[in-house]
């Protein structure tokens, strides 16, 4: 009785003990998942936990998004989860989004699941439009998003109509020119041909490269007004802060880059911008809600933070991701150079044998005529012989009729015939039997002259048989595939080595192998520019081509903003902020 009532309440203090958990649903740019969180958990317990199941160490651009209101809000680290104003319904919903954007994707962004969630969410960005992007930029990058799913393009797979179904280009493109689904999929395809040999990893960089270059790539815009009460967008960024017209998101008034600001700071709804020119004039703005004050505080400090921290020397941390990011590029890459090298030499193998069927095939042809006239020759032979034998037999015939017709005359001479008409018709039997024996005697040559010439064509159709045989055995005897060398070629000395042994593949890194990349790095630098102005003049070409079919009078405003700044020569987002003046603020006051 008493054990049973010491496990009862043995029991009900391990109940008691169990920490109370709620659910929580993640949703990333390509998944969902579920989590069961504790009560007591800080936003940085939930951060952590999603991270490490994401396989992502980058985890400096991230955050977890909620929305209060129409307002956005991200989780924020040192404060518990259910702290924070969301719904208290479960599964409790969080977006795990980038928060903060790269200056350079290419040389920020190491690790390949974090390239991959920025290429999803800038792709998503651009198609619902609140990236602005123009139509010939759209054109290239939807190429890249295609060769990033479906590798590289093969005709006999890829054929008209296949991205029928795919949400490549934003609907204001579409909505902007008089051209049909197959039109923009033909124009597409162009393009995604020309990436044959480019691995997803390296389609999605090229895709942010391009679209970093985008003047709302990366900005959060927030509605502020001035001290005069004058409507403005505050646009926060890696690069610094952005004084922007409402109605002109592209280019703004002007910036304060982050190297340039001494100070940021705000009371009640004020912020105020201290530059470090003291000849600046300081910048005050407010807007109108307290939380979208903290996050405007939030992005400065998150963004300012890793400006300086791209200035200063890489952490061990990021070092070493770096270190294994260079070594699994190497590694991809010859991997990729191992299976081109495999492919080209099925190829060639896959053109051999067809060779060798097609010279085997003609050899057995040849064999079968070599069979028909060897055939040919034998029967040839054979007549030829068996009339040489009947022609041989008719001239003994003839010779041997000769001599009894001459035998015949002899004895007719001999005999004498005693009357005159005896011997008148002795006389026209000896006529008429020299007469016979001269035709026999002529007929007899003519056909001894004939064997003689069968005989010799019996000779030649002989010595034919004999070709004949010769020949066939030459082809009996000739190899049916060409001789192969058993040693193979040694490898170009560039080339890393790599041993196949059973199904393992083992990789021997060299120092030789790291030279040998970093030198392709710089070639591929040189060949990037070359690229790059290439691919202007193929944009340029594009824009140039579909301008007929454009329907001017459902041009948007920001298309005629960035036309007039592609006029100015200023459509780069580093040109255009460079060349934006920060001498007065007070140019801002009057709108």
């Amino acid at each position: 009785m008493a054990g049973a009532i010491a496990s009862r309440m043995s029991f009900s203090s391990l109940k008691r003990k169990q920490p109370k958990t709620f659910t929580v649903r993640i949703v990333t740019m390509d998944a969902e998942m579920e989590f069961n969180c504790e009560m007591k958990w800080k936003g940085k317990d939930l951060f952590d936990l999603v991270c490490r199941t994401l396989g992502l160490r980058e985890t400096w651009f991230f955050g977890l998004q909620y929305t209060i209101k129409d307002t956005v809000a991200w989780l924020k680290m040192d404060k518990k989860v259910l702290d924070h104003d969301v719904s208290k319904e479960e599964p409790v919903t969080f977006h795990f989004l980038a928060k903060f954007y790269p200056e350079n994707a290419e040389e920020e962004l190491v690790q390949e699941i974090t390239q991959h969630l920025f290429f999803l969410q800038v792709k998503k960005q651009i198609l619902d439009e609140k990236i602005y992007c123009p139509p010939e930029a759209s054109v290239l990058l939807a190429s890249y998003a295609v060769q990033a799913k479906y590798g590289d393009y093969d005709p006999s797979v890829h054929k008209r109509g296949f991205l029928a179904q795919e949400e490549l280009l934003p609907k204001r493109v579409i909505n902007l020119y008089q051209m049909t689904p197959e039109m923009w999929e033909e124009r597409i395809t162009a393009w995604y041909a020309e990436h044959r040999g480019r691995a997803r990893d390296e389609a999605e960089m090229e895709y942010l490269k391009i679209a970093q270059d985008l003047e709302m790539y990366g900005v959060n815009y927030f509605a502020i007004r001035n001290k005069k009460g004058t409507e403005l967008l505050l646009g926060v960024d890696a690069l610094g802060l952005h004084i922007y017209d409402p109605e002109n998101r592209l280019t703004p008034k002007i910036s304060f880059p982050w190297n340039e600001i001494r100070n940021i700071s705000y009371s009640d709804k004020e912020f105020t911008i201290k530059p470090l020119d003291k000849k600046i004039d300081v910048f005050k703005f407010n807007s109108s809600k307290l939380r979208v004050n903290k996050l405007i505080l939030q992005l400065c400090i998150g963004n300012h933070d890793l400006f300086m921290r791209r200035r200063k020397a890489d952490s061990l941390e990021v070092q070493q991701m770096k270190a294994q990011a260079r070594e699994e590029k190497a590694r991809k890459q010859m991997e990729r150079q191992r299976l081109a090298r495999e492919k080209q030499m099925r190829e060639e193998a896959e053109r051999t044998r067809d060779e060798l069927e097609r010279r085997l095939l003609q050899m057995k042809e040849e064999a079968t005529m070599a069979n028909e006239a060897l055939m040919r020759s034998e029967e040839t032979a054979d007549l030829l012989a068996e009339k040489a034998q009947i022609t041989e037999e008719e001239a003994k015939l003839l010779a041997q009729k000769a001599a009894e017709a001459e035998q015949e005359m002899q004895r007719i001479k001999a005999t004498a015939i005693r009357t005159e008409e005896e011997k008148r018709l002795m006389e026209q039997k000896v006529l008429e039997a020299e007469v016979l024996a001269l035709k026999m005697a002529e007929e007899s040559e003519r056909r001894a002259k004939e064997a003689d010439q069968l005989k010799q064509d019996l000779q030649e159709a002989r010595e034919a048989e004999r070709r004949a045989k010769q020949k066939l055995l030459e082809i009996a005897t000739k190899p049916t595939y060409p001789p192969m060398n058993p040693i193979p070629a040694p490898l170009p000395p560039d080339i890393p080595s790599f041993n196949l042994i059973g199904d393992s593949l083992s990789f021997d890194f060299k120092d030789t192998d790291m030279k040998r990349l970093s030198m392709e790095i710089e070639k591929e630098k040189v060949e990037y520019m070359e690229k790059s102005k290439h691919l202007q003049e193929q944009l340029n070409e594009l824009k140039t081509e579909i301008e007929a079919l454009k329907l001017k009078e459902r041009e948007t405003a920001l298309d005629i903003l960035h036309n007039e700044n592609s006029d100015r020569g200023g459509s780069s987002k580093h040109n255009t902020i460079k060349k934006v003046p920060r001498s007065r603020i007070s140019s801002l006051e009057p709108f």
